[in-house]
């Protein structure tokens, strides 16, 4: 009987007790009065920062490595209401936030992103280092992580049609935003060494005349030792504008690329380096005017090009597909041009247009090659639409290398219909679907001895590259065995006196492609 009265009796004392003891806390949730905090890094840096554009967004963890909970008195920059840089502190958009509590042994989140103001656009161009000191308080400890900017000023070209014969010049970078448009009848002239970001999605728009280290700006020496490599200071760069950083240098995709209107006339391109597009250069001309819009292509270099299902800073690209050079009924001339890393064309003719390659290198080798299926080359007469097949197709390739990471690395659709107009000689070529040594109906016999094309059984490099690999280190010239050289009686006119990199090409016993030197 007693122990039936007594669980009743203990059960009403534990409830009393309830009403007059205080609630456990976990020992992560019970503040302490000492410690401090810790932090993911003591410098946040921004490196290379274009003044006036905002930068990336870097990451700040804050630590609480004490077992119980700290009371952050205060998170604030030295400069507040003035700061280059902007704060997102644990999810909320604020320069200063106070008593934000982190439980033992948790973190909390600091977002910073920076806008640089511009250093000097009215005066003498320079470079700047930014600090600014992100402060913390707990405790009554005062701690700081440094934030450090190194930026540079700029052009900057935000969606808007340039003044009439504009010349952009090498002493900043010229940064495009969003659409920025030559006007019909006017001349954007880009001096030697002249340096172009684009930011994702951004184009340049040609609808009068794209002068790019014309003959009357740069014209390199002649002597035997004057070569133009590719760390030269007076090349013109077209790049995106994150292309600095590793994991963007070698990316396709970041931005639209050079847009030829079907009005643009009289474009030359010359020791240039277009990289990082959906296409280096587009031609377009869907309603196959004449006379076409056109582009001399002399000593350049264009890759890292991709526009199938790209997708840059959460905006895909409006192309399906991407080119080196994409030509919608276009005309299109290159010398002495070497198109590498391209994950799709190197040259695409649509609609009929003109074509002309002559001691070119198309070494198609993309950092991830399982994404290759189209032929490097590839020409059709069958407009945009898909439907309509326009009249007039000419192609000339000589004195070329056409190789890369497929088999067949020419696709001639329609070739009947403009077979006339076709002309390829003494070429090394990457093809099964042409190396017959007869024409048969629809396809040519690119290895009838008469056109001395190098047809050769596909390898990875048959050519005998000096190095093929994922990025910036390839080098597409020919090693001592490449079967490219010498080819004395073989060569096609007409014979560009010098190469690619601007030195003598041999005229006894040229060698094929954009290279004549193996050193």
């Amino acid at each position: 009987m007693f122990r039936k009265l007594l669980f009743p009796v203990v059960l009403l004392l534990s409830a009393g007790f309830s009403l007059f003891l205080p609630g456990c806390k976990p020992r992560e949730e019970e503040l302490q009065t000492s410690g401090a905090l810790a932090f993911s890094a003591d410098t946040v840096k921004f490196d290379t920062v274009f003044t006036n554009l905002r930068t990336v967004t870097k990451r700040l963890w804050v630590y609480n490595r004490n077992p119980r909970g700290v009371n952050v008195d205060l998170i604030g920059l030295d400069r507040p209401a003035t700061s280059a840089y902007t704060l997102l502190i644990n999810g909320d958009l604020k320069q200063t936030a106070t008593n934000l509590f982190i439980r033992g042994e948790d973190s909390l989140l600091v977002l910073v992103r920076a806008k640089l103001p511009d250093n000097g656009q009215n005066g003498a161009p320079k470079d700047y280092v930014l600090e600014e000191k992100l402060n913390f308080r707990t405790n009554g400890q005062d701690q700081h992580v440094l934030l450090r900017s190194f930026g540079q000023n700029i052009y900057l070209h935000d969606d808007v049609p340039l003044a009439c014969n504009a010349v952009w010049t090498n002493d900043r970078p010229h940064v495009l935003y969003n659409s920025v448009v030559v006007p019909v009848g006017c001349t954007l002239r880009i001096k030697p060494g002249t340096r172009v970001y684009a930011h994702a999605g951004a184009a340049l728009i040609v609808r009068g005349t794209l002068l790019v280290n014309s003959p009357a700006d740069y014209a390199p020496g002649t002597a035997a030792t004057d070569t133009v490599k590719a760390t030269n200071t007076d090349i013109v760069r077209f790049s995106g504008d994150r292309s600095g950083e590793a994991q963007y240098a070698t990316a396709p995709g970041q931005w639209t690329g050079i847009v030829l209107h079907a009005s643009s006339r009289g474009n030359i391109i010359r020791y240039a380096q277009i990289q990082n597009a959906t296409v280096g250069v587009l031609l377009y001309n869907p309603d196959n005017l004449s006379p076409r819009p056109d582009v001399l292509l002399q000593n350049a270099v264009i890759r890292y090009i991709s526009g199938y299902a790209v997708s840059f800073a959460g905006s895909k690209s409006t192309l399906d597909l991407g080119a080196g050079v994409l030509s919608v009924a276009g005309k299109a001339t290159m010398e002495n041009t070497l198109f590498s890393d391209c994950y799709e064309y190197a040259v695409l003719g649509i609609g009929g247009g003109e074509y002309a390659l002559n001691y070119c290198t198309i070494a198609n080798y993309p950092a991830t090659t399982s994404v290759r299926s189209t032929a490097s080359l590839t020409f059709t007469n069958v407009a945009a639409d898909g439907k309509t097949k326009n009249a007039g197709l000419t192609l000339s390739l000589k004195n070329s290398i056409v190789w890369g990471s497929i088999r067949d690395e020419l696709f001639l659709d329609n070739y009947d219909d403009y077979s006339a107009g076709v002309s390829i000689q003494n070429t090394m070529l990457a093809t099964e679907r042409y190396a017959a040594t007869a024409n048969a109906p629809g396809t040519p016999g690119l290895a009838q001895p008469s056109l001395n094309n190098l047809i050769g059984t596909y390898s990875y490099n048959y050519p005998s590259f000096k190095s093929i690999s994922t990025g910036p280190s390839s080098d597409y010239r020919l090693k001592a065995d490449s079967p490219g050289l010498d080819r004395a009686t073989q060569k096609a006119a007409p014979l560009l006196l010098r190469d690619l990199l601007n030195l003598p090409r041999d005229a006894n016993r040229p060698a094929l492609g954009a290279y004549h030197t193996t050193k």
